[in-house]
């Protein structure tokens, strides 16, 4: 049986553009996808072309989070690992990694909002770490999130799950920029002009000195939190919690 494809990568004039495209589920990190998402990421890391990466999605939500559907069953820890892995492989790519972020972004889809070096965002963007509501916590993220927020941002979001805007996201320092949904695109492009300007080893080496306080933060904690998320996805109130949530989408 054929699989489809949930990640695309395409290479033009130096940016390699990795599109998640998984859209009967919002492009959930689901195992395949992490593992797309992966290979691709290494591809245009070894791409001697390649200056930067852009991460895209396609469809109207840029990534749900975990797969809950997958999630539910339990034994998450090498699931953990491979998004903890994955985060690292973004922070420690020798190029720079933009996101263009048009749909809304939740709980796991923002260690890949953390990890990346650029992020803009259209203005109609929400945000949520809503973990707290399933019986989770959101461990994995906190290892490129918390770096990046101002600690009192931090706390309301982690601990009340609830909605927050692009501009929010920026002022807190969660994205790099929020922008009118109608100037998206010419922001991005903008950005990766700039990048495509620069040598490679300019790119490399200076992406190791801004990166270098994130990675060495997953290096300490990363295999502490896949622990934590991995026990507490198979605790049976996130169980419960997360069937819940599966049963009400279900409804009409």
């Amino acid at each position: 049986m054929t699989t489809t494809q949930l990640v695309h990568l395409q290479t033009d004039r130096g940016i390699a553009t990795i599109t998640l495209d998984s859209q009967h589920n919002r492009n959930a990190l689901s195992k395949q996808l992490v593992g797309e998402l992966s290979q691709a990421l290494h591809t245009a890391d070894e791409d001697v072309e390649v200056r930067a990466v852009l991460l895209t999605a396609a469809g109207s939500v840029f990534c749900s989070g975990a797969d809950l559907s997958e999630a539910k069953s339990g034994g998450m820890e090498q699931g953990a690992h491979d998004l903890v892995a994955l985060q690292r492989q973004i922070v420690a790519s020798g190029k720079p990694v933009v996101i263009r972020l048009h749909g809304p972004v939740r709980a796991g889809g923002l260690g890949l909002v953390g990890a990346a070096d650029i992020v803009v965002a259209a203005d109609t963007v929400t945000f949520a770490f809503t973990e707290a509501r399933l019986g989770l916590a959101p461990a994995l993220i906190s290892l490129t999130t918390l770096p990046r927020m101002t600690s009192r941002a931090a706390a309301r979001t982690f601990l009340t799950a609830e909605s927050f805007d692009a501009t929010t996201a920026a002022e807190v320092g969660l994205i790099t920029e929020a922008v009118p949904a109608g100037e998206l695109d010419a922001t991005v492009a903008a950005v990766l002009e700039q990048l495509t300007k620069a040598s490679p080893q300019g790119l490399r080496e200076s992406k190791a000195l801004v990166s270098a306080p994130l990675l060495a933060n997953i290096d300490a904690h990363g295999d502490d939190m896949a622990k934590l998320s991995a026990r507490l996805f198979g605790s049976d109130e996130a169980k419960a919690a997360m069937q819940a949530f599966l049963d009400r989408k279900k409804k009409p």
